[in-house]
């Protein structure tokens, strides 16, 4: 071949190599860094489960959360579990139980206001997502009146966001975060009181006391766990021979509370109390092997609690299995 064969033959070949990259750098799909709808599904028994996020709420420090906790214990148990050290951040997973005769809602998360930031506030959009409208919901089961738990059951228009629906919550719940001499209280109390009344209130006429031992519909039974609230609840779910717990914020995260049982939480109404509810309930629940849905936890929160040394670990349901 000729020098200027060769030549030609080498200009030709970098000018499909230059192509070739031209057109793969314009295919490259744009970086969104965008959310994907958050939505899980698995059959429980006779039952179906939809867990639905809101959305994660940042705590920052996690010393902020249990001031009364050694801080670098704080720090050595999140670093042996390969999470962040400076932040504590909490998903939010409320739970749709479709019993063949009812959709129940299991919490509402924080609602239009989104105090947490523009990450939250997500259950209804995820709803969609997911195939249910608001509409649709039968029962909307509270487990206590905080802002993550019930300020998504109005809707910025002062609507309710679920119209068709009977509210449950514990009476000693409903009458502490509702009560008008705790409004102007100072700090966080006071504006989880004005929420509270904000989205309790205008329900009052179709909400119904949940009572410990009692059903609230057909398959799922109140548990009373006090502490964290005065009337903070638990609810029991049952299909045939199978059990499962909405544990509702007897424990916030996945490691700290489950490791450390005991620890104290900043944000609990008795934090002894409700240190003393959380042991109980998780020793039962892991000797009953009680399937676990749990608010806080890691996305899509489904998993079993297991007894471990002084406390307990985490076990994950495997994605796409059914129970």
């Amino acid at each position: 071949m000729s020098v200027a064969r060769r030549r030609l033959f080498g200009g030709a070949v970098a000018l499909a190599a230059l192509a070739a990259t031209r057109r793969e750098t314009a295919a490259a799909a744009p970086r969104t860094f965008l959310r994907p709808p958050e939505w899980y599904r698995f059959r429980f028994g006779e039952f179906e489960i939809t867990v639905v996020g809101d959305g994660d709420l940042d705590l920052g420090d996690p010393a902020g959360g249990f001031p009364g906790h050694p801080k670098d214990d704080l720090t050595a148990l999140l670093r042996e579990h390969f999470l962040p050290t400076d932040k504590l951040v909490l998903p939010q997973n409320c739970f749709v139980l479709n019993t063949g005769r009812q959709l129940v809602l299991f919490d509402t998360g924080v609602g239009y206001t989104r105090p947490f930031g523009p990450n939250t506030g997500m259950l209804l959009a995820n709803l969609r997502a997911a195939g249910i409208r608001p509409e649709e919901i039968d029962a909307v089961v509270c487990s206590h009146g905080h802002i993550d738990h019930v300020w998504g059951i109005i809707g910025g228009d002062g609507k309710p966001n679920f119209p068709n629906a009977q509210v449950f919550i514990s009476k000693a719940d409903f009458d502490y975060w509702t009560d008008e001499a705790r409004a102007s209280a100072a700090g966080w109390v006071g504006t989880f009181v004005q929420g509270a009344r904000r989205n309790l209130l205008p329900v009052r006429d179709r909400l119904t006391f949940a009572e410990d031992g009692k059903e609230v519909v057909p398959g799922v039974v109140a548990v009373a766990a006090p502490g964290h609230t005065v009337g903070h609840t638990a609810y029991a779910i049952q299909s045939g021979n199978r059990v499962a717990m909405f544990i509702g914020d007897l424990a916030h995260h996945q490691v700290i509370m489950l490791r450390r049982p005991l620890i104290e939480f900043a944000f609990d109404t008795d934090p002894k109390q409700s240190a003393q509810t959380r042991l109980r309930l998780l020793r039962q629940i892991a000797r009953e092997r009680t399937f676990v849905l749990s608010y806080h936890f890691p996305f899509p929160g489904v998993g079993h609690v297991a007894a471990e040394g002084e406390g307990f670990a985490w076990h994950a349901l495997p994605w796409g299995v059914d129970l």
